[in-house]
């Protein structure tokens, strides 16, 4: 997997530049190549939702290696996504991420 990182270094060095130094420096685009991962999902129903929704940010190991969490703290995390990272899970697949984050990573 292969992430262009143009758009943020360049806005962080514009950011960054001290103001005596002149015109701010906007480095060139960074690409990072990340290795597979080959992990998938359980099955379950709400899987789909977490595909459309989650793995454009996230691997799918990263998420299954998060802690347990209730519902709530599950819910949380998902409203945190989308306000402060502006995530673009659509709101109709909320409740069906949240419900299938508890059932695979929910306190038991």
């Amino acid at each position: 997997m292969s992430i262009r990182i143009g758009y943020l270094a360049a806005l962080m060095g514009v950011l960054a530049g001290p103001a005596w130094a002149g015109a701010p420096q906007v480095p060139a685009s960074l690409s990072v190549n990340l290795p597979p991962d080959s992990r998938t999902f359980p099955a379950g129903k709400g899987v789909q939702a977490m595909v459309r929704n989650c793995t454009a940010c996230h691997s799918v190991g990263m998420i299954l290696n998060q802690p347990r969490m209730p519902e709530a703290a599950w819910a949380a995390e998902v409203a945190k996504m989308q306000a402060a990272f502006k995530a673009p899970v659509q709101k109709a697949d909320v409740p069906a991420i949240v419900a299938y984050l508890t059932a695979i990573k929910g306190t038991k």
